[in-house]
């Protein structure tokens, strides 16, 4: 049998044996993995957090000029082509297969995580100076800078894979750099490199989901917050995903992605209604002036003269995670954006679902504010003890808590069904060389270890091996994607030269 044949090559088992062998070594040894973990955790926030801050900046600037420059009206298909999706559809995949499993488990511990620890060491918790720079920098995290990487990828996929025909893998879009079919061995690298943080990334998601799953059946059923339970969680959720990648994209994916943003408007409304709505639209107010007045600040800001975690524990992470995420979030996104032009696909990815955010944390976390400044609550401190449990604690004061909670769990579920399953998709495209039909048993072997990546991780350091997985991984491909846009801006230009030397031959040919 052909070894490439049915998505058996070089790129698929060098990565899936990647990721195996990591299995093993976290479920076998354990403590030798967490140990690994920090170790790698504190080197590479220490050595390389200004490469992550640096490059994310550039990523923001770099969406913003091409939306407006005269590059915005290519399409990312032919010029006939428009958009597959209707704008709800496409905005409610985009989020369910971006980040809204992290926005609904840090939508409300973010903002009273840092209110209870303050970012900056000169302001004292609990206080209201705390919660103002608690709520901006919440909108920070989950803004135009987090959304920016996810464009970038999806962009230049997408440009790559429907305006020049070529396959959807990320080797394939530096081609204006390193040449059509060349250097076989640096594109198999750079293949196996985008596999394995996506891997990771996923990986980081679906761990988040568990934990506050699990935190949530804790605080609603008092089923308790053990290893055992997560792994349950993990075995059902493999199942429900697995099956829902049997029925394709225009099916399974499509309809729980319209099925999640419609459970989250509905819950973020209700929580708006009945919580402190004056409250939530001034937050939400002086929260975006801060952010929009303060971005380059809170962007490039670390530091090195008085020490401290913070900003390597919140903003370099976070960084982090988006990178090792992208290369699925992208692929995906740019799967379902053929037909739109540049412009039209930066604004939408832009600007739209970091928009979602910032209203939803401004309704969760600025009811949970509210709670604790105005009513003597005390969400921040179950917070800070533990993190999974923030959104059913606030939900304890509101009318219909167990509905609510019930409703959230639900989403949860069906978030982490869409993410699964939509990885597994992108990941069978990325190791069966670009096909858009990948076979199912692809499926199923990448389905299997994201789960069981996600279990060795929780049992090796819960969170903090979470975090890991996500910021080392993601360290080459921040190379990868700087490459990415220099590629891009050469083959759109390219493309322009081409496009007006063809006019000013027709013109020659005519005049003569």
């Amino acid at each position: 049998m052909n070894r490439k044949s049915f998505g058996l090559n070089t790129v698929f088992w060098v990565s899936s044996i990647v990721i195996t062998v990591l299995v093993l070594i976290g479920a076998l040894l354990p403590e030798v993995f967490k140990d690994m973990a920090n170790a790698a955790f504190g080197f590479t926030t220490y050595a390389f957090g200004w490469f992550y801050l640096i490059s994310v900046f550039v990523f923001v600037l770099f969406c913003l000029v091409l939306a407006v420059s005269k590059y915005g009206r290519v399409r990312l298909g032919r010029d006939e082509d428009r958009p597959e999706y209707p704008f709800f559809t496409w905005i409610g995949m985009l989020f369910s297969a971006g980040f809204g499993i992290g926005l609904v488990f840090w939508g409300v511990a973010e903002p009273m995580s840092h209110f209870f620890t303050p970012p900056q060491e000169a302001i004292d918790p609990l206080t209201d100076e705390a919660a103002r720079l608690a709520m901006r920098y919440s909108f920070f995290h989950w803004g135009l800078s987090q959304w920016s990487v996810f464009t970038i990828v999806g962009l230049i996929i997408g440009y790559s894979q429907f305006r020049k025909e070529k396959n959807g893998l990320i080797s394939t879009t530096l081609n204006p750099l390193i040449g059509e079919g060349k250097k076989p061995f640096l594109r198999h690298a750079i293949d196996i490199l985008a596999v394995i943080a996506t891997v990771m990334g996923v990986a980081t998601s679906l761990g988040l989901g568990i934990l506050q799953i699990n935190g949530g059946l804790n605080s609603v059923f008092n089923i308790p917050n053990h290893f055992l339970v997560q792994l349950i969680i993990i075995v059902i959720l493999v199942v429900l995903y697995l099956f829902s990648s049997t029925t394709g994209l225009n099916k399974g994916i499509k309809y729980l992605s319209n099925i999640n943003l419609a459970l989250a408007l509905l819950l973020m409304v209700f929580v708006f209604v009945v919580g402190p709505s004056v409250f939530i639209l001034d937050s939400f107010t002086l929260g975006l002036g801060g952010y929009i007045q303060r971005f380059v600040e809170m962007s490039l800001r670390l530091t090195p003269y008085h020490g401290g975690t913070w900003v390597q524990d919140w903003t370099i992470f976070y960084w982090a995670w988006v990178i090792a995420w992208s290369p699925f979030v992208g692929s995906f996104i740019a799967r379902v954006s053929r037909g739109r032009t540049i412009r039209e696909f930066v604004l939408g990815v832009l600007i739209v679902p970091p928009l979602i955010a910032l209203i939803w944390i401004a309704v969760f976390g600025g009811t949970a504010l509210n709670f604790d400044l105005f009513e003597g609550t005390n969400i921040a401190q179950f917070v800070d003890e533990d993190v999974t449990s923030a959104l059913f604690v606030t939900y304890e004061q509101l009318p219909f808590s167990l509905l609510l909670s019930v409703l959230s769990l639900l989403l949860i579920f069906t978030f982490l069904i869409t993410s699964a399953d939509s990885a597994t998709y992108v990941l069978g495209i990325m190791t069966t060389e670009g096909r858009l039909d990948p076979p199912l048993y692809i499926k199923i072997v990448w389905g299997l270890l994201i789960a069981a990546i996600a279990a060795v991780l929780l049992l090796a350091s819960g969170l903090q091996g979470l975090q890991t997985a996500s910021l080392v991984s993601a360290l080459p491909f921040t190379v990868i994607l700087a490459f990415m846009c220099v590629a891009l801006l050469k083959a759109i230009r390219r493309e322009f030269q081409d496009k007006k030397k063809g006019q000013q031959n027709t013109k020659t040919d005519g005049s003569s």
